[in-house]
């Protein structure tokens, strides 16, 4: 999504993957547990990044929901190099995200960075740095051109977030309930 006013600036949603070769070119987007992979070819200085919420390894989802799960964005964003001129083995990343923002909750955050990195490896791609982790959410800068990723820690926070507790139906008026 192009930022009103900034056509130089795309900002990177959930779901989303940009690429881009101009050197004005500025990629941002927002992370909590998500993870973005930046990545690039210095030879051609082309560069893109993804954003995604999910790993995707042999999860199951309804149509029209790829664009969550890392798997489906990490090879859209190295096809998308590709389709731009890119060379897979000149090709590097730095991935961000992957916090654990919310306690009490699966750390889906390391999920999402165990995925990112293994999907690196096994595609021989370099993984040249980053930052993943912790316990807050980052708002990120990428651009393309240079390959410089510039990012900013937002506030912790303020009270974690309760557990659900188990609903209970109430009974319907005038009757029975019976549970079984």
């Amino acid at each position: 999504m192009i930022l009103p006013g900034r056509p130089d600036r795309i900002h990177v949603i959930q779901g989303e993957c940009a690429v881009s070769d101009k050197p004005e070119a500025v990629l941002t987007t927002v992370l909590g547990s998500c993870v973005a992979a930046c990545m690039y070819d210095p030879v051609l200085k082309i560069g893109g990044m993804n954003h995604f919420l999910l790993p995707g390894e042999g999860e199951r989802s309804r149509l029209n929901e790829a664009e969550r799960f890392g798997v489906y964005l990490m090879e859209l964003l190295v096809n998308g190099l590709l389709k731009r001129g890119a060379r897979r083995e000149n090709l590097e990343a730095k991935l961000f995200g992957g916090g654990r923002t919310i306690q009490n909750f699966t750390d889906i955050g390391a999920k999402n960075i165990e995925f990112a990195r293994r999907f690196l490896d096994n595609e021989g791609i370099k993984y040249t740095g980053g930052s993943v982790g912790g316990d807050q959410g980052r708002r990120l800068e990428f651009q393309p051109y240079s390959a410089k990723a510039r990012q900013f820690l937002l506030p912790k926070a303020a009270a974690p977030i309760p557990a659900p507790e188990p609903r209970v139906p109430a009974p319907a008026a005038g009757g029975e309930l019976e549970l079984f």
